[in-house]
C-alpha cells in the first residue's frame, strides 16, 4: 500500500518520465514481416503528422490512467489503472520511435496535453468508481475509432506505421472492455461529445505543432 504522499510521488514521476525521459517498451514494436516501408517526401509528412498525433494520445493516455489512479481509494482499481498505464507506455514507445525514424518531432505542446488529460482524469476519478471507468470505456471507444481513421488516412506503402497503429487499435478496444467489465457507468451522450469536441481540436493542433 502506498501512502499518499508516494502516490504523489508516483505521479510526479510518471508525468517527468513521460513528457522528458526516453520511453522503454516491455514488448517488440508491432512489424509486419517482409514488408519494407519506402515513402516519398510527401507520404512522409502525412505519416509524420499522424504519428505526432497518436503519440499526443498516448501522453494523454499516461496523464489519464495516473490521475484516475491518483484519485481513487480502491487499492484494487488504483492498480487496475497503474498496469493500465504501464500497457501504454508501449504504446509511447512505439510512436516515439516511429517519429524518430521518419524524421520527425513529437508535438511542442505536450507538457500542455499532459496537464489537460491529468485534470480530466482527477475529475472522472473524484466522481466515483463507475463514472471512473465509465470515462475509460468512452475514452478507449473514440481512441479506437480514431486509430481506425489513422488506418484509413496512412500511406498504404507505410507498413511500419499501420503496424503499430493496429495493434494499438486492438490494445484500446481491450482496456474499454476491462473497463467496461469492470463496472463502468454509461456516461450520459453530451459527456461523448464534449470529448470528440475537445479531441478535434487536440488532433488538428497537433498535426502541426
Amino acid at each position: 500500500m502506498h501512502s499518499t504522499t508516494d502516490q504523489l510521488l508516483i505521479a510526479c514521476d510518471t508525468a517527468l518520465r513521460t513528457l522528458f525521459a526516453q520511453p522503454h517498451a516491455s514488448k517488440p514494436c508491432p512489424t509486419v514481416p517482409d514488408q519494407d516501408t519506402e515513402l516519398t517526401p510527401t507520404e512522409k509528412n502525412r505519416s509524420a503528422s499522424l504519428m505526432r498525433v497518436n503519440h499526443v494520445g498516448e501522453v494523454c493516455a499516461q496523464a489519464l490512467y495516473t490521475a484516475q489512479a491518483l484519485a481513487t481509494p480502491n487499492a484494487n482499481l488504483r492498480a487496475h489503472y497503474q498496469k493500465a498505464c504501464q500497457e501504454e507506455t508501449d504504446h509511447l514507445a512505439w510512436t516515439a520511435q516511429r517519429l524518430q525514424e521518419l524524421g520527425a518531432r513529437p508535438s511542442l505542446l505536450n507538457p500542455l496535453w499532459y496537464a489537460g488529460a491529468f485534470g480530466l482524469g482527477l475529475v472522472a476519478g473524484r466522481m466515483g468508481d463507475a463514472v471512473s471507468l465509465g470515462f475509460v470505456v468512452e475514452t478507449e471507444t473514440q481512441v479506437g475509432a480514431h486509430l481506425d481513421s489513422h488506418l484509413q488516412q496512412l500511406p498504404a506503402n507505410d507498413h511500419a506505421s499501420r503496424a503499430i497503429v493496429a495493434q494499438m487499435r486492438d490494445d484500446e478496444i481491450g482496456h474499454a472492455r476491462q473497463a467496461s467489465s469492470a463496472g463502468a457507468a454509461q456516461l450520459p451522450r453530451f459527456v461523448g461529445d464534449l470529448m470528440r469536441a475537445a479531441a478535434k481540436v487536440m488532433t488538428t493542433v497537433a498535426q502541426r505543432v
